[in-house]
C-alpha cells in the first residue's frame, strides 16, 4: 500500500469498499460472460442452420445394367391409362407396349394423344390380360420385362425393385403378397390354389405369390426357354419357370388387392375370373406331372400336411 494511497484512505474512508465492489463487479461480469450458455432452443423451433437432407435418387436416375421394357395391358382404362403410363416413363425403360384388349372407350386416344412414345397394339376383340402379356412379350427382346395392368398406377418406386431384381440375376420377379392376404380361413379360392401349387413345387417360401398377380418381371432367358405363350396361362408359366431351374423370387410387395378396380365378372364367390384362374392351375398341376412326372419333389402334399405347416407359424 503507497503513502498516496494511505493519505487518500484517511481522507476518505469508503474508498477502499469502493474499490472491492468495483473489483466484485467486474469479476462477476466477467465471470457470467465465460459460463453464459446459449438460451434453449424452443421446443419445434427450427435450427437456424438444419443439416442438408439429401434426395432419395429418382427412379429416371438409376442405370441398369440391361435393357428393360414394360408390357400394359388394358381393357378399358380411359380413367386410369395416363396414371399407369406416367409412372412407368419415370423408369429406365427402352419401351413401353401397351396392348388394348378390345378397348371401347377413349383408352386409345389418351394414349396416342399423351403418350406418343408408346408402342400401341390394338386388339378388337378382347383377349384377357394374360393374353394380352403373352402378345407384348412377344414384341421386345429387352433384357428385363416388367408386367402391369392398365387399371392399376403403382408408383414408380414400387416398380423399380422389380426391374432391379432381374437386372441382379433373378429370372421371375414376383409381387410378394403374403403380407396384405387375411388369415387362411378367410382366403379365397384362388389365394388358396397360388399356394397350393407352391407347396406341390416345395416352394412355400413363395406363399401366394403368382405370375398371376402384377406387378411382375421377367429375364430374357424365361422368355427365350418357355417362349411368350407360356404367358397366356399365368400359373403354368410359374410352375414352368420353377421346374427348368429358373431363379424366382418374391422380390417387393405392392397392396393391389384393395385397389384392384371390381368388375361384374371379378366380383362375388365363385365369379368367372375366380373360375378361370381356378382352371389355369389346375392346369399348371397337369403341366407339373407331366413334365417331372407323378412325384417331382417327393409326394404331393395333402390337406393335413397343408394345415400342419399353416398352423405351424
Amino acid at each position: 500500500m503507497t503513502r498516496a494511497y494511505r493519505r487518500r484512505k484517511r481522507e476518505d474512508p469508503g474508498l477502499g469498499l469502493r474499490r472491492v465492489q468495483r473489483k466484485r463487479e467486474s469479476t462477476a461480469s466477467m465471470h457470467s460472460r465465460r459460463v453464459r450458455k446459449p438460451t434453449p432452443r424452443a421446443k419445434g423451433m427450427p435450427e437456424i442452420n438444419p443439416p442438408e437432407e439429401r434426395e432419395a435418387p429418382s427412379p429416371s436416375d438409376i442405370v441398369l445394367q440391361g435393357t428393360a421394357a414394360a408390357v400394359v395391358s388394358a381393357c378399358n382404362e380411359e380413367a386410369t391409362i395416363d396414371r399407369v403410363l406416367g409412372e412407368l416413363e419415370k423408369l429406365p425403360l427402352a419401351d413401353i407396349i401397351v396392348v388394348l384388349n378390345g378397348c371401347t372407350d377413349g383408352t386409345r386416344s389418351a394414349v396416342t394423344k399423351r403418350h406418343p412414345g408408346v408402342t400401341l397394339v390394338n386388339a378388337p376383340d378382347r383377349l384377357g390380360h394374360d393374353v394380352g402379356r403373352a402378345v407384348g412379350a412377344r414384341l421386345t427382346q429387352a433384357d428385363i420385362v416388367l408386367f402391369v395392368d392398365g387399371d392399376l398406377p403403382i408408383p414408380a418406386s414400387d416398380l423399380l425393385p422389380f426391374l432391379q431384381a432381374v437386372d441382379q440375376g433373378t429370372d421371375v420377379a414376383l409381387n410378394d403378397l403374403g403380407r396384405h392376404l387375411p388369415p387362411y380361413p378367410q382366403q379365397d379360392s384362388v389365394t388358396r390354389c397360388k399356394g397350393f401349387l407352391n407347396r406341390v413345387l416345395r416352394r412355400s417360401d413363395l406363399g401366394a405369390s403368382s405370375l398371376t398377380a402384377v406387378p411382375h418381371a421377367l429375364s430374357r432367358r424365361v422368355l427365350d426357354q418357355l417362349g411368350p405363350a407360356v404367358l397366356a396361362v399365368p400359373p403354368k408359366a410359374h410352375a414352368m419357370a420353377i421346374l427348368h431351374g429358373m431363379i424366382v423370387a418374391a422380390v417387393h410387395a405392392v397392396d393391389v388387392i384393395k385397389t384392384n378396380r371390381k368388375r361384374s365378372f371379378n366380383v362375388g364367390k365363385g365369379n368367372a375370373m375366380e373360375q378361370l384362374i381356378i382352371g389355369d392351375h389346375a392346369e399348371a398341376l397337369a403341366t407339373v406331372f407331366q413334365v417331372a412326372g407323378y412325384s417331382p419333389f417327393g409326394p404331393v402334399p395333402t390337406r393335413v400336411d397343408v394345415a400342419k405347416g399353416r398352423n405351424a407359424r
